[in-house]
């Protein structure tokens, strides 16, 4: 085991993917020489050439196309868009191309291409280089989306990505880039959890908190923070979020009675509320509560100055806890606050 930053994780899973697999190749903005915005890919064109880890033109949509292109000459293309934000001139080609291509070929072709997209707020950055697009990927079939919270998870997953023959959209919350945890290099991607799969970080029998990404964190510490006032939360990384794996929450649903959902986008349309339809579909009967989601404001992502009051932190999840617990009032809609 090693200690590394999710930011070297990723980095060391890239390295892992290139030497293991010629066809791997790497490519984006400034991603050869610089090493990334991030320095996520520092090193890789060094050891192994500018042919495999490619400096781009500054166009997602030529990047995007271009690994098409390459997956069908049997390539596997990593496609780095430096902000999450900079993804929006790709989107035709990943949503009426990219994720379409195995099914309008009857599943002749595959096309196994990984878009890397650092995502969320949090770093005091402008605008789009803040956003949370997830929902858009997530609802287009075709398309598988991940979500890493934790070093080792960035390192296996990304791995368990590249090695895919499905499209994936690998999300990477960039304010938790520094944050260190153990990593096993030599994990096997056989033995690994499988890519598609939420996981259970904390057991608890009172509140369900679901959540991904870069809240994952924020989730854990409402979780220490609740138990010192005698309420016991299950907290649960969904990891996936294209196709969801609900099982472990419906299980804990059925226990809990309670559910709250958390994520940085915002709140209408956003995954929270094909989570919270998904559970109450299925769990109705045990439900003590309806879901609550704790989410951004529905307002184009704000100032830097103005980005604590519209990301999800600690007090507001442990807001959406009391107000599943019914010791908090119910939260009034924009209309009604009017």
């Amino acid at each position: 085991m090693t200690t590394l930053t999710m930011g070297r994780a990723l980095n060391r899973g890239l390295h892992r993917a290139l030497a293991d697999d010629p066809k791997v190749l790497v490519m984006g903005e400034d991603i050869g020489q610089l090493g990334g915005v991030y320095r996520i890919t520092d090193g890789l064109q060094a050891e192994f050439g500018s042919d495999r880890v490619i400096d781009t033109p500054l166009a997602e949509s030529a990047i995007v196309g271009t690994a098409i292109g390459l997956a069908i000459r049997g390539y596997r293309p990593v496609c780095e868009i430096q902000f999450d934000g900079f993804v929006y001139p790709a989107f035709d080609q990943i949503v009426a191309q990219l994720a379409r291509m195995h099914s309008r070929t009857n599943g002749a072709m595959k096309l196994p291409i990984t878009i890397r997209i650092p995502v969320g707020g949090g770093i005091g950055a402008a605008e789009h280089h803040s956003d949370s697009p997830e929902a858009y990927f997530a609802h287009t079939p075709g398309l598988r989306v991940v979500s890493v919270a934790t070093p080792q998870d960035a390192h296996t997953m990304l791995r368990q990505a590249i090695a895919s023959d499905d499209p994936v959209i690998f999300f990477e919350p960039k304010r938790r880039y520094h944050v260190k945890g153990e990593v096993d290099e030599n994990t096997e991607l056989a033995t690994a959890p499988p890519l598609g799969r939420s996981r259970v970080l904390t057991v608890g029998d009172d509140v369900t908190v679901v959540t991904f990404g870069s809240l994952v964190p924020t989730a854990l510490d409402a979780a220490i923070v609740a138990a010192d006032e005698g309420v016991s939360v299950e907290v649960i990384d969904l990891r996936s979020l294209a196709p969801l794996d609900l099982e472990p929450v419906e299980a804990s649903v059925r226990r809990t009675g309670r559910l709250v959902i958390a994520h940085e986008a915002a709140r209408s349309g956003g995954l929270g509320a094909e989570i919270a339809a998904a559970v109450t579909e299925r769990c109705f009967n045990y439900l003590e509560s309806a879901p609550v989601r704790v989410t951004g404001h529905d307002i184009p992502y704000p100032p830097a100055k103005l980005e604590k009051h519209h990301v999800p932190d600690l007090d507001r999840i442990l807001f959406g806890i009391d107000r599943v617990l019914g010791r908090a009032p119910v939260e009034q809609s924009a209309v009604e606050q009017r």
